[in-house]
């Protein structure tokens, strides 16, 4: 009975075992491992033998026979160790919670025998085959998907020994070339790594033991999992602001744009929420000027991959604060791609991965085979898209803080473009929706803030909204300044966002034509002077824009009466077609054409893509910055190119030359507009007319 009852016994024992997930061969497997890996690498080696000691009574060959004994059972222990660990490795490859499986204790051992008996065992390390150090390191990365692990690997001082390995088997790799096993090593190596780093408090370990330098040194590996690798734990790692400055110290902008410009998707995408993070370092910042990245970034705004686009586009939002770069990107082209992305006009794919995700199928040999366009829902499409949306939204305030930026904005429509996304849509993510509206208000205030934009946003929003736009005040960056804005819009009755959003379509540029005069189609009201209207206009048989300006004939300054305002009119006709037919010159406006129509005088002219001096004043004093002396004597010396023209060369006089006619554009690149009461002066005659803006009128002649 004894014998049955313990048999009943060991049958319900290894029946408990199954029922907990562990058969008793796994079980047995398990500790065997476990004996083999305490095994000490000491007592694996041969032992000294004296041969010429008196107190040794073996001979010569049986000292020779003994170990040889000892060498078989070593070679015996190693491989039967190596094919231990490769069951391991194979039998819990999808487990994750050990410091919760019923094996736990056991697994806890095995894996402080890893660390003490073969990671830091350098005698073991120095003599183990490649092959068996990949293993063991297998082992160690299948074990540390559990956080518990990660800090018994800390406690151990694993950490530093692996830092030092992998910067062993890196300059190895790097510098000579592949050797067997290196790169399967470095892929799992820097898989520890990502893991340590994925925990805040852990990431400080990572670069106390120096392994974010050897991490920034893989990024020319020519491997691919091993770049990858080597991203997806720095990008971990630069989630804290300490971490981050440590690498921004070393040289990696450099590296980080060639994969950008010359890699697959996935690196780049990678690599652009990399830089996106280490942006926050002004050495960074300045780097990516150094090497002329800012042509690289924006031909990633091509791309149609939404995680790739938020990564680049919050890139430039941190760039652009240095003003040479904030103007470098209009020069090559940015405004006008961030605002076709905010258009909409694209179709966009994404995917669900994240850094733990792809770093798993990175370790584990299948990132390849990883659909990263897989198909999302169109409401997950919808939120990725609303998060670019306020991404280029956010692009555009640091932008338009330069005044030639914030002009080129309105030229391309983007008041209108903008606008759009502050009406709510109460059929989408609700927090998406109001966070990208306060975005777009923002940069709608910023916009505001340049005076001659004013006018605009007065045809905008009704007045009680209108009055909170305005009380927000000029270049408040915090956006939880406009959630009051957003909540009054989100409140307003359906018939009141109709008006608005009508009023929105109001300023549309590219909208059918509200007029033709002449043969020109009206397509955007520029300004008003003392003398008429300006008008962004297209001929009906062409593409290219010009400006048209627009004077009353019944301005008193013309004359008294009909007789008078003929005269004065012809003179003026004459007057602008002489200077139409004169003037070529770098720094004044082009004419091409004058006619009557409706007793009002047209006259089209070059359109000029710019502010007005008088507008750079205004923005600078709201601001509470002043031009530098640099850029006064540019502006000063063209103007007198410009006069010296006019007056020596010409003999035409301008007669209304005010801050309001002299435009800024590119480069601070100065044109002198407005002819309209232009004269020129016969030899041997004088001026004597009084006319012009009074505030500015020069001294008779």
């Amino acid at each position: 009975m004894p014998d049955q009852d313990k048999k009943v016994k060991t049958t319900e024992k290894s029946t408990d075992k199954k029922q907990q997930g562990i058969t008793t061969r796994d079980y047995s497997d398990l500790k065997r491992l476990r004996c083999l890996l305490n095994v000490q690498s000491s007592k694996q080696q041969l032992p000294a033998i004296n041969f010429d000691s008196a107190e040794n009574s073996m001979t010569k060959s049986e000292a020779a026979i003994k170990a040889s004994g000892h060498r078989a059972r070593g070679q015996w222990h190693e491989s039967t160790e190596a094919v231990e660990l490769e069951n391991f490795s194979i039998n819990y490859k999808n487990e994750r919670n050990f410091s919760k499986h019923p094996q736990h204790k056991l697994f806890q051992e095995i894996f402080t025998a890893l660390v003490k008996n073969r990671l830091i065992c350098r005698e073991w390390v120095n003599r183990a085959p490649s092959i068996h150090f990949l293993r063991v390191l297998i082992c160690l990365r299948l074990l540390m998907r559990d956080p518990c692990y990660q800090e018994i690997l800390h406690n151990l001082d694993g950490i530093e020994y692996l830092a030092q390995y992998m910067e062993i088997v890196a300059n190895e790799y790097l510098g000579y070339g592949e050797e067997q096993h290196s790169v399967d090593k470095l892929v799992n190596m820097t898989y520890i790594f990502q893991k340590l780093a994925a925990v805040k408090d852990q990431r400080d370990w990572v670069t106390t033991s120096g392994a974010h330098k050897t991490l920034v040194n893989l990024l020319s590996a020519r491997d691919t999992n091993v770049l990858l690798g080597a991203l997806l734990a720095l990008a971990s790692l630069a989630e804290s602001p300490e971490c981050r400055e440590k690498i921004s110290e070393l040289n990696i902008v450099e590296n980080l744009l060639m994969i950008l410009h010359e890699y697959d998707l996935l690196s780049k995408r990678l690599t652009a929420e990399l830089l996106r993070l280490l942006c926050a370092e002004p050495q960074v910042k300045e780097q990516v000027k150094l090497y002329e990245g800012i042509p690289v970034l924006l031909s990633l705004l091509h791309s149609d991959h939404l995680k790739l686009l938020w990564s680049v586009v919050w890139i430039l939002v941190q760039v652009c604060e240095d003003p040479e770069t904030s103007v470098e990107i209009r020069i090559w082209g940015g405004i006008k791609q961030i605002l076709h992305i905010l258009r909409g006009d694209r179709n966009f794919v994404s995917d669900r991965s994240s850094i733990g995700s792809l770093s798993s199928a990175n370790a584990a040999g299948r990132i390849q085979q990883l659909h990263l366009s897989e198909d999302l829902s169109p409401r997950e499409i919808q939120e990725n898209t609303f998060s670019l949306q306020a991404a280029c939204c956010a692009a555009l305030t640091e932008l338009v803080l330069n005044d030639t930026n914030a002009h080129q904005v309105v030229q391309e429509n983007g008041v209108y473009t903008i606008a759009k996304l502050i009406l709510p849509n109460k059929q989408k993510n609700a927090a998406k929706t109001n966070l990208l509206q306060c975005y777009a208000f923002r940069a709608l205030r910023f916009l505001f803030s340049m005076e001659r934009n004013r006018p605009l946003f007065k045809r905008l929003f009704p007045t009680d909204l209108f009055e909170i736009f305005i009380d927000i005040g000029h270049y408040v960056r915090d956006i939880s300044a406009y959630e009051e804005l957003v909540s009054k819009l989100n409140l307003l009755v359906e018939d009141e966002l109709k008006q608005i959003a009508e009023n929105i379509e109001s300023v549309n540029q590219n909208k059918a034509p509200s007029k033709y005069i002449g043969n020109y189609a009206i397509l955007d009201h520029l300004g008003s002077g003392a003398f008429g209207c300006v008008y962004k206009v297209r001929k009906r048989s062409g593409q290219n824009l010009l400006a048209m300006k627009e004077v009353n004939l019944h301005n008193p300054a013309f004359g008294k009466d009909k007789k008078d305002r003929d005269s004065s009119v012809k003179n003026i006709v004459s007057e602008l077609t002489i200077i139409k037919e004169q003037l070529y010159h770098p720094n004044v406006v082009r004419y091409y054409k004058t006619f009557l129509e409706n007793d009002r005088l047209y006259i089209i002219m070059e359109l000029i893509e710019g502010a007005p001096l008088g507008e750079h004043f205004s923005s600078l004093k709201e601001k509470q910055h002043h031009f530098t002396e640099e850029r006064l004597w540019k502006i000063f010396i063209q103007l007198c190119l410009a006069l010296r023209y006019l007056h020596k060369e010409k003999r035409i006089v301008h007669r209304d030359l005010t801050p309001n006619n002299i435009m800024l554009g590119d480069k601070d690149k100065v044109t002198v507009t407005d002819f309209g009461l232009a004269k020129q002066k016969q030899e041997n005659s004088k001026l004597t007319s009084v006319v012009g803006t009074i505030l500015y009128s020069c001294p008779s002649t």
